[in-house]
């Protein structure tokens, strides 16, 4: 994800946050598997992945990820850089055009539209505040945040 979009000016910690919650959750809404599989809170700002810091600490240990402190427009933004070409060997086609897709949708929103977005989701609108947000949710999304083709019958 950050080889592809880690460079843009809109991309910083809270739009990647929103990011990997939209891979998460699509996927499992489609596949009803995890990909990522972050345990993620509802917090004012939208979605977070609990684990993120001690993975992109470890990334940074690691040589993987630089991490990069800048302003975007008036506001300080937390930048992660990769380093290194990733190995998608390790990943499904499903999840590949998955998270493409994702991606493509949502990567030109800056933190406060994507934010903005993340909270019309029925997932983030049913979790409590400062709670884990619950991956079951997806099957109740509205039309417009569903990824998944329902066949209903009459």
């Amino acid at each position: 994800m950050l080889n592809k979009v880690g460079a843009k000016p809109n991309i910083g910690e809270t739009v990647l946050y929103k990011l990997l919650y939209f891979i998460d959750f699509d996927f499992y809404e489609k596949y009803e598997e995890q990909i990522i599989g972050c345990t993620y809170i509802k917090n004012h700002h939208g979605p977070t992945p609990v684990e993120f810091i001690k993975v992109i600490d470890q990334m940074i240990e690691d040589g993987e990820v630089e991490k990069v402190k800048s302003d975007y427009f008036k506001y300080p933004q937390t930048k992660y850089l990769a380093l290194r070409t990733p190995n998608l060997e390790i990943l499904k086609a499903n999840e590949l055009a998955l998270i493409d897709d994702v991606l493509c949708r949502l990567s030109d929103k800056n933190a406060n539209q994507i934010s903005d977005y993340s909270h019309n989701d029925v997932p983030w609108i049913t979790a409590e505040n400062g709670k884990p947000i619950n991956y079951e949710s997806v099957f109740y999304r509205t039309k417009e945040y569903s990824v998944r083709s329902y066949n209903h019958t009459d």
